[in-house]
């Protein structure tokens, strides 16, 4: 009925959203420095293991019809464990690995900055100067988190918002995950350790 008016069914446009807005951004962040200057910068990030990473389960082969025959069924874990992993990377190296046992807030992030970030500096830095990456999260851009950087004079590095992207950490957290691929812990503490053998 429509179609007789002119219309015709299509799919509807995208209105441009924040965080495209930022990615357009994102893309001219810091274009023009050069690689001594990225040299200083300290990248740090967050990312989440589940022990299921990757696996699908081991393929069978099977007759039509015996799909649901025990013989052929793997149990599934609805809410797989997992383990929060934080660490830091720059061109001189990768700082150590700090698992968060609980929701990152500022306190919590505080305490990471001062027992993992702080002594990591001091190995790939040590007296040079450098400026500490951070995404925008909460417990990151958080008053207490900003007096924190002041307080221990450390630079931080204005970054666009939403551009996880730009991070090249986050190749670093997918090369492990890759890597990590056929590893079948069987609870946390073992993929605590596949992480940090791989």
């Amino acid at each position: 009925m429509y179609s007789r008016h002119g219309f015709q069914l299509l799919h509807s446009l995208c209105q441009a959203t924040l965080e495209q807005q930022t990615a357009s951004e994102a893309s001219r962040f810091k274009k023009d420095w050069t690689a001594a200057e990225w040299s200083k910068v300290m990248f740090s990030d967050e990312s989440k293991f589940c022990i299921s990473f990757g696996y699908q389960g081991p393929r069978v082969w099977r007759k039509r019809g015996e799909a649901h025959n025990p013989h052929f069924l793997r149990s599934s874990v609805k809410f797989p464990q997992s383990v929060m992993v934080c660490s830091a990377m720059s061109s001189a190296g990768v700082g150590p690995l700090c698992f968060l046992r609980s929701k990152v807030n500022a306190a919590v992030y505080q305490e990471v900055l001062e027992h993992f970030m702080l002594p990591a500096t001091d190995q790939l830095y040590g007296d040079a100067d450098f400026i500490f990456q951070q995404d925008l999260a909460p417990a990151h851009s958080a008053k207490a988190s900003s007096t924190w950087f002041k307080d221990h004079g450390i630079p931080v590095l204005n970054w666009p918002a939403n551009s996880p992207d730009l991070n090249p950490i986050e190749n670093l957290w997918a090369i492990v995950k890759r890597k990590m691929r056929y590893a079948r812990p069987n609870n946390a503490e073992e993929l605590k350790a596949t992480i940090r053998a791989t």
